[in-house]
Order: structure tokens, then C-alpha cells, then sequence
């Protein structure tokens, strides 16, 4: 228990900086995964899907449709069971897909992440104040007014504290997508994971969604970013993974993968796709 922790639920006394992680980047590697394997039916989505991710750092995913990249991420938030390989969280669990899996070491490990979707996802019975202490109040047993607490401060640091009585249907897609944002933080994760968080919004939207993710990249969040937005990539990114039928085909920094991919495939995508950016 940490020593500002008089209540024992796992955070300080004081809510803080809302949008500061709990625990600061210390470069040890927080995540690993090895081998994973995932099918659906005859679709072998995923061949053996290897990488790490170190704590305060951000991960983007990039490739075509149809590539794994949103499987890896269900896989890795317990959305998705994977047929073989292991995942390991720093601290434990360790959890060897070849082998019966205790539900207990399954919501552990789910527990350590928290996802931001495509399509928001937010309850639509409730307000946005409801739909971000859900996790907490209900999952954690965070109390009640505690958990309003920090909500309020996170949805007052992206811009949306009048907000907070609101029902989805009264926001734009950008600001839904925010709430999902703050629904995620709201959880304390270790791991933030990233749906293509942009690619339901209109385009004049999807500039207020990235600025909240480069500010929670900057802060030091550790994330898995799956996007098409490669500027964000080339400017939030402290590694690139480009996948491809279910394999990673290249990895390294942004500004190596950008400027002089080593892989054919990749040069061809980049061809395709960043040559606008330029």
C-alpha cells in the first residue's frame, strides 16, 4: 500500500494531477508477449505475434485492414482468449495460452489494461459523469464520492467539466470519444490500449481526439495505439510495429520506419498511404 494511501483501495489520498499516471515510467518493461496465436474458424488472424512494451512508453500499431492489429489489442485486454502463446504483466500474471487458464489470473490480467474503442461504447442511459465511475465505482469499489472526485478533475483536463451531466446522444463525436478517453484513465490502468480511436469521427474532429492522446503520451501514459493517423504515429510513437497477415513484418523507431523501412511490404504501404503527409 502506498504511504498516501489511508483507505487501502490502491490510490493516493488526493486525487493530484488527474491525467499523471500512478505509477511514474521507470523503463522497466511492463508487457510482454510471445507467440500469440489467435483464429477464427480457417482465419489464422494472428501467426505469432511477438513484442514488448516499457513502462511510460507508446506503441503504435500500423498496417492494412485485416492485418491482427485489433486482435492483438483484445488479446491483450482479455476481449479475445488467443489459441497459444504467453502474455506477461510486470508483477504477474503470466498467462500460457497452451494451458486451462484460471478466470482469477484472466481478470487480473485484464484488470491491468483499460481500451478505448472505435465507436465510444458509452451507456446511453447514463451521464457522462455516470458512464466514467462505472468501472471504478462498481469494478474497484472506489467510493462513490471519491470517484466523482477524480472524474470530475479528469473530464475538467480535457475540456469537458460542463459537460459532466450531459447524456451522449447531447455530444459530438469528439467529445464522446474524450469521455471514453477519461472513462479509461478514470480505471488507473497500467495500460492504455487504443482502437483507431479516430476512424468514426468526422475529419474536423479528429484533431481534438489525438491532441488528449498526445497529452496523456506526453504525461508518460504507456499505450498500444492501433491508427491510420501516421502523423500522430511519426510524432507520439517511441516504437512502430507494421503487421501484416498476422505477423509483425518491421518494427523500430518512428523516424526509421517514416523515412527508410528495410521491408518491401512496408515501403509499399508507406508508399500508399504517407506519401500525402509529405
Amino acid at each position: 500500500m502506498s504511504p498516501t494511501d489511508a483507505t487501502g483501495d490502491g490510490r493516493p489520498d488526493a486525487p493530484g494531477d488527474p491525467l499523471a499516471p500512478e505509477t511514474p515510467p521507470d523503463d522497466s518493461v511492463l508487457l510482454t508477449a510471445r507467440g500469440i496465436r489467435k483464429s477464427f474458424g480457417d482465419n489464422e488472424v494472428l501467426k505469432g505475434f511477438d513484442f514488448e512494451v516499457r513502462r511510460g512508453e507508446v506503441v503504435v500499431l500500423i498496417g492494412p485492414s485485416g492485418s491482427g492489429k485489433t486482435t492483438v489489442l483484445r488479446s491483450l485486454n482479455g476481449l479475445e482468449t488467443p489459441d497459444g502463446g504467453i502474455l506477461s504483466f510486470a508483477g504477474g500474471p503470466e498467462l500460457d495460452f497452451s494451458k486451462p487458464i484460471a478466470k482469477a489470473k484472466r481478470f487480473a490480467m485484464r484488470d491491468r489494461s483499460a481500451m478505448v474503442f472505435q465507436q465510444h461504447n458509452l451507456f446511453p442511459h447514463m451521464t457522462v459523469i455516470e458512464n466514467v465511475i462505472e468501472g471504478p465505482v462498481r469494478v474497484q469499489r472506489v467510493p462513490r464520492a471519491r470517484a466523482i472526485a477524480e472524474a470530475s478533475a479528469l473530464l475538467d483536463r480535457v475540456g469537458l467539466a460542463e459537460k459532466r451531466d450531459a447524456y451522449p446522444f447531447q455530444l459530438s463525436g469528439g467529445q464522446q470519444q474524450r469521455v471514453g478517453i477519461v472513462r479509461a484513465l478514470a480505471l488507473r490502468p497500467d495500460l492504455l490500449l487504443f482502437d483507431e480511436p479516430t476512424s468514426a469521427l468526422d475529419p474536423e474532429l479528429v484533431g481534438e481526439v489525438l491532441q488528449v492522446i498526445k497529452e496523456l503520451a506526453d504525461e508518460g501514459w504507456t499505450m498500444v495505439v492501433v491508427t491510420h493517423e501516421l502523423q500522430f504515429a511519426r510524432q507520439a510513437a517511441d516504437e512502430v510495429l507494421f503487421l501484416d497477415g498476422g505477423v509483425v513484418v518491421e518494427r523500430g523507431a518512428p523516424g526509421d520506419i517514416f523515412t527508410k523501412p528495410t521491408e518491401e511490404r512496408t515501403r509499399r504501404f508507406l508508399d500508399r498511404i504517407l506519401r500525402p503527409l509529405d
